[in-house]
């Protein structure tokens, strides 16, 4: 049954495909049976005013999922992109929280964001500049046009793109789906702390790799993927991975790397 139920907290979910000359109408039919029957011998009861049943995609915390992927709500894009310049401190930090919360649709969220997060500091003066005005309508136009995520297949190879700036990090899950198409399971990002930020080019691309095993681990956990690195200083990544520049922090950070991925070069950048 766990082939095509899932479960989160007390929501179940149902899902089925076209399989042994079934269309997949039929399928989930005879699957919502076994839930159902298996329910009832277990005195389980649903309410049936928030049951979905047949849905091409239902929501779930924030999201639709579908047979295509995962895509962010349309209401709550809409509020991203319809909410006023901030006033205050206040009003942007209700408004970043809203845009935090679908921060995997976009590539490059944090480093966006860097303008705006810097008006939330704590000795930070109030002032909305042109910079904080560019930033708040890249993460709006980011949001809008934020692509479908695919559904990851653990039966498939992940493989995880990595990229540094000066101020940021971040990273991408992709996976090939059944067509033969590459495509982003989730991004994830954050702004460097102020240590981090002294780092040489290479010890940023590492810090990526490794924040991206770090965030990924759930999928990554147990089995080997392929790394890649927009880095142009690939050979001194590789060469402090290998041990010849092995001191400090990349002696900590190698093993968990070389134990997890083999490193590749990818052309273009996240922070272009």
């Amino acid at each position: 049954m766990r082939q095509f139920v899932q479960t989160y907290f007390d929501d179940i979910f149902v899902h089925s495909r076209a399989s042994e000359g079934k269309m997949a109408v039929e399928a989930h039919l005879g699957h919502l049976r076994e839930v159902l029957l298996c329910m009832r011998e277990n005195r389980l009861y649903a309410n049936i005013n928030k049951c979905i049943f047949g849905a091409d995609e239902v929501p779930f915390l924030g999201c639709f999922l579908g047979k295509d992927g995962v895509r962010a709500d349309p209401e709550k894009v809409w509020a991203i992109a319809q909410w006023p310049v901030p006033v205050s401190q206040k009003d942007l930090r209700k408004w970043l929280g809203l845009a935090n919360y679908l921060h995997k649709y976009s590539a490059n969220y944090a480093e966006m964001a860097r303008p705006l997060t810097n008006l939330l500091k704590k000795d930070a003066v109030w002032s909305w500049t042109s910079e904080a005005q560019q930033a708040f309508e890249a993460i709006k136009s980011s949001l809008q046009s934020a692509p479908i995520l695919a559904l990851p297949d653990e039966d498939r190879p992940f493989s995880v793109v990595c990229d540094a700036s000066d101020f940021a990090i971040g990273c991408a899950l992709l996976q090939v789906d059944a067509e033969g198409r590459e495509r982003v399971v989730s991004f994830q990002s954050r702004q460097l702390k102020a240590a981090e930020k002294n780092y040489p080019v290479h010890d940023k691309e590492l810090l990526a790799m490794k924040y991206a095993l770090v965030k990924f681990r759930v999928h990554l956990l147990g089995q080997k993927c392929s790394g890649a690195t927009h880095s142009a200083n690939l050979t001194l990544v590789q060469h402090a991975l290998s041990g010849y520049i092995q001191v400090g922090h990349i002696a900590v950070w190698s093993p968990f790397i070389l134990g997890s991925s083999p490193i590749g070069q990818k052309a273009g950048s996240f922070y272009q």
